[in-house]
């Protein structure tokens, strides 16, 4: 996927259009890709909610129409966040293991 190749349409993305960062000209920024998640085991439906949570926007580009005609993509599905913010849903996706590891011990 190229940087430009999304397609800008409310009737598609809803609020997404709003909720995307802009940058100096006034144009959506460019998405950056993140992840490849299954859409078998509905990782990917998790991933953009965690994001949704954290008020991080994304994109999702199904490997296949198999999405339209049974419901899922075998294929899996690319999701992209804008440029600026890659860092930060790329830290949500890793965790604090650190944390995590002290909140085990404490159970």
């Amino acid at each position: 996927m190229s940087d430009n190749d999304l397609s800008w349409g409310k009737f598609e993305y809803g609020e997404l259009l709003e909720t995307w960062p802009r940058g100096g000209d006034g144009e959506p920024e460019a998405p950056a890709f993140l992840t490849h998640c299954s859409c078998v085991d509905m990782d990917d439906e998790l991933t953009v909610s965690m994001l949704d949570s954290f008020g991080i926007p994304c994109v999702r580009q199904y490997g296949s129409s198999a999405k339209v005609v049974l419901g899922m993509s075998a294929m899996g599905a690319d999701i992209y966040v804008p440029k600026s913010l890659l860092a930060d849903a790329r830290a949500l996706l890793e965790g604090d293991s650190e944390g995590d590891a002290q909140d085990n011990e404490q159970l």
